[in-house]
């Protein structure tokens, strides 16, 4: 026979799993008292004295209360993902400056108990008691977060503790934003747990000098007691470039307790959500506009309904993130998201990422994703290889147990909107006032001017001065001729079969225009665009080669 106890214990683990609020005669399972702070949690829960095991990472996908600092050098792996709940409990006065958090919610006087209203910050709820002289630090996911307050609401001061206070956050060494990565070639690591100053110090001297950290999500299973202003000002100072990770919402076809959902609709509502908040974390952390953001999407099964999900959420990731002059980054496995994102590419339904950063750990340090994603895709600098992972490295005496190897190819600057685009339609149709659509932005990049997708008078007028300098009929309205004109512009360089790339791109649009014809847009010069170039040469007068030199060209660009 289960004794109340136990009753109460096995309740308040179902409950806590569940996501559900826990009943205050349940919470009396186990009782951790520390420094004068005493609070109830499930019993199933381990605890960890990290002055007894100063190699213990602070890691939140096993349910644990942990007690005093993370260390110097914890043993953490490079990548966690996947978070359930936990507390850390340190002593107020042993936190170095560099470490204080910048928003922090004090108890009252005399109690040790959050106010209800205190907020959560990227599934983190933290704490100062001062009459314990504690910083209470709790974890939650998504679905479990009442459980989580409950726990909080259990806490009580007793004997034992000895009043503190939290010194005022340590000041950036400089108030300008850090823009992230910024404009980089070169080597990168990233690990689940920023390492602290003096691990920093020691691997300038390591062939890395990019570092990956998880700086927002609600799947962040690491914790992050060393990742403030003051070590992001810090290692900006020294060199550093850094990568922005945001570890949220994954596939639902994945068992990730925080997913994103199967209506597409909703799922890039919660893109959005999820870059608003990130770009709240990551300016508190003192990065600022022109900054890339990673949102990790881990490996899942390719689903069409898995894959709508993903491309729907990395759209509205994308679009919020440009609203505010950031970029769109986004990590995955090669071979599900990469590929699914190197699948859409043209796909006006869903906004392109503005960088790719994949997983192929084949240990070549090169910018090459293979089979995952076209060279002319992402090529202007948007790209990160993770080549290798989990991996123990040693430098400068210090080793990290655990670290993914990156090389980085990456542009600074906020984000071009004609980026995310599409230029490749199946018919281009006629445009003149008030028209509206894809196709319009389409036209408005193509005169290099901001795509608002509605043709306005100003649109008008630089349609009547490009047609004026290719000698068109000055209309002011976009037609077949000035189509053809427009989507041909650019270097000329000759073409024929088996050539590859975005000139064949630009002569495959510019034929559907010309022609009326459909033809595939894929950069690769086959049959069937050999045979489109030949009706083409026909039908204007040309030489018939089926090779496009400089006197196909020529038409295209006059319009012809």
């Amino acid at each position: 026979m289960i004794d109340s106890t136990r009753r109460a214990v096995t309740a308040l683990a179902v409950l806590l799993a569940a996501g559900g609020a826990v009943p205050a005669a349940a919470a009396a399972a186990h009782t951790i008292t520390y420094h004068g702070y005493q609070v109830d949690v499930p019993a199933g829960w381990r605890v960890v004295d990290l002055t007894a095991n100063p190699s213990a990472c602070v890691r939140f996908d096993t349910e644990t209360v942990y007690l005093g600092h993370q260390s110097a050098r914890p043993d953490c792996p490079a990548k966690l993902a996947g978070r359930t709940a936990g507390l850390v409990v340190e002593p107020i006065a042993d936190i170095p400056p560099e470490q204080v958090p910048g928003r922090i919610t004090t108890a009252d006087p005399g109690t040790a108990t959050p106010p209800a209203d205190i907020e959560s910050r990227d599934g983190t709820i933290q704490l100062s008691v001062e009459d314990a002289g504690v910083l209470v630090t709790a974890a939650h996911s998504g679905d479990n977060e009442p459980a989580v307050r409950e726990i909080l609401a259990s806490a009580k001061l007793v004997p034992g503790g000895q009043h503190a206070e939290l010194t005022p956050p340590a000041k950036r060494r400089s108030l300008a934003p850090v823009v992230a990565p910024g404009t980089f070639k070169g080597k990168g690591f990233d690990v689940c747990s920023a390492p602290s100053q003096s691990t920093m110090d020691a691997w300038r001297s390591s062939p890395y000098d990019a570092v990956g950290i998880y700086s927002s999500g609600g799947l962040r299973a690491c914790g992050q007691p060393n990742l403030t202003s003051a070590w992001v000002s810090n290692q900006a100072g020294k060199g550093w470039k850094f990568i922005l990770i945001d570890v949220g919402r994954q596939a639902p076809c994945t068992d990730f307790r925080l997913k994103m959902s199967t209506d597409p609709a909703t799922a890039r509502q919660q893109g959005r959500d999820a870059a608003n908040a990130a770009i709240s974390a990551n300016t508190a952390l003192g990065f600022g506009s022109g900054s890339a953001v990673y949102s990790d999407i881990e490996g899942y099964s390719n689903t069409a309904a898995c894959r709508a999900s993903v491309l729907s959420y990395v759209s509205g990731w994308t679009e919020a993130l440009h609203a505010k002059g950031w970029l769109s980054g986004v990590y995955s496995s090669g071979a599900s998201g990469i590929k699914d994102l190197a699948n859409a590419y043209n796909n006006t339904a869903y906004t392109r990422p503005d960088h790719i950063w994949f997983a192929w750990w084949n240990n070549v340090a090169d910018a090459d994703a293979g089979t995952y994603a076209p060279d002319n895709y992402w090529a202007n600098h948007q790209r990160i290889h993770q080549y290798s992972g989990e991996v123990p490295e040693t430098w400068g005496g210090v080793r990290l147990s655990g670290i993914d190897r990156n090389y980085l190819d990456v542009g600074s600057g906020t984000p071009n909107p004609c980026d995310a685009v599409n230029l490749t339609l199946s018919s281009y149709p006629k445009l003149e006032l008030n028209a509206t659509g894809a196709a319009v932005k389409a036209a408005q990049c193509l005169l290099d001017t901001a795509p608002s997708g509605t043709f306005d008078d100003a649109t008008s007028n630089l349609v009547r001065t490009r047609q004026q300098s290719v000698g068109l009929p000055v209309t002011g309205v976009v037609d077949s001729r000035t189509w053809t004109a427009l989507l041909s512009a650019g270097s000329t360089p000759t073409v024929k079969d088996g050539s590859t790339g975005d000139a064949v791109e630009r002569l495959q649009r510019s034929l559907i225009a010309a022609l009326g014809t459909s033809l595939d847009v894929d950069g690769i010069f086959g049959p069937a665009t050999e045979q489109a170039v030949r009706q083409y040469q026909t039908s204007r007068g040309l030489g018939v080669d089926g090779i496009v030199g400089p006197a196909t060209w020529t038409a295209l660009q006059a319009g012809k």
